[in-house]
């Protein structure tokens, strides 16, 4: 049987990260895993015969073990999902809708791993291609969701939304949020926008504090192309990636958004639904 190589990212901003991780090691080794850590782990637990640069888990690693919370999960899967590598999450945030377990549960998780008694979930992602005067300035792929929005005392800004050249709708207010079915419970939810299981491939828009009564969210196929121009009286207009990456837009710039030719693989070992989770997290039907 070939040996398991388990990559360990740790959120040097989450300060149990590294404790749990240290505790979690030996017993990881324990079972005939092979640990790989960054350089900074990896010098800081005195074990550097486990270091390998984070550039290169994606050739040294099978499964990927990220300790912090979703956004931690958030970045790893826009670094590794085109190379197909299966992660779980650890949670030590808040919410946690992303991460499979809690430091409690290392136990019984490393022995579900050591059994392979665990699935792999495909999470849909979405790519963003950034056109400016008809040349392409940036892509990026994100796994929640990709947001368009005004400064925070600029007027609002304007959305004209195409499907494939055709007009689908123009939003006008503070912006726009186009987001993945992984990303509904997230800032597409604050703004309004409906749950979406994740299993579904469907593309989300949901306008952030929309000034028509009219403007509602909408839920397109995975299969449509949307393109978004921007347009404003002001030079104030944002474009954000999972919430982690900012770029400053221009007046007319065009943000084509599509499914991503790529998934985020998740793995799954307990026994729960997606709906278990929210009833979890939101303490729904007390």
């Amino acid at each position: 049987m070939t040996q398991r190589r388990i990559g360990l990212f740790i959120n040097r901003g989450k300060p149990k990260a590294l404790i749990v991780a240290r505790e979690l090691i030996p017993q990881m080794e324990k079972k005939g895993f092979k640990v790989l850590v960054e350089p900074r782990v990896a010098n800081h637990i005195g074990r550097e015969d486990l270091s390998v640069p984070y550039e290169q888990f994606h050739e040294n690693v099978d499964i990927l073990f990220a300790f912090g919370g979703d956004g931690t999960i958030l970045g790893i899967a826009r670094d590794f999902a085109r190379y197909h590598i299966p992660i779980l999450g650890i949670n030590l945030g808040h919410l946690g809708f992303l991460s499979e377990a809690e430091p409690d549960d290392l136990p019984q998780l490393i022995e579900a791993i050591h059994e392979e008694r665990y699935e792999t979930e495909n999470r849909m992602m979405l790519e963003a291609e950034l056109i400016r005067e008809g040349k392409t300035i940036e892509k990026w792929i994100a796994l929640n969701d990709i947001g368009i929005a005004k400064g925070s005392y600029s007027r609002m800004i304007t959305c004209h939304v195409y499907l494939y050249n055709k007009v689908l709708n123009t939003f006008f207010g503070d912006g726009l949020i186009i987001s993945s079915p992984t990303g509904s419970t997230a800032y597409s939810m604050s703004a309004g926008g409906p749950i979406v299981a994740p299993n579904m491939n469907a593309i989300l828009l949901t306008p952030v504090c929309s000034h028509s009564l009219t403007a509602r969210p909408i839920i397109l196929s995975d299969q449509e192309e949307i393109t978004i121009e921007v347009n404003a009286t002001h030079q104030e207009i944002g474009l954000s990636i999972d919430g982690q990456i900012g770029y400053q837009l221009e007046i007319l710039d065009k943000i084509k958004i599509r499914r991503a030719p790529y998934s985020t693989k998740l793995i799954k070992w307990k026994d729960r639904s997606f709906f278990d989770v929210i009833k979890n997290k939101f303490h729904q039907g007390e």
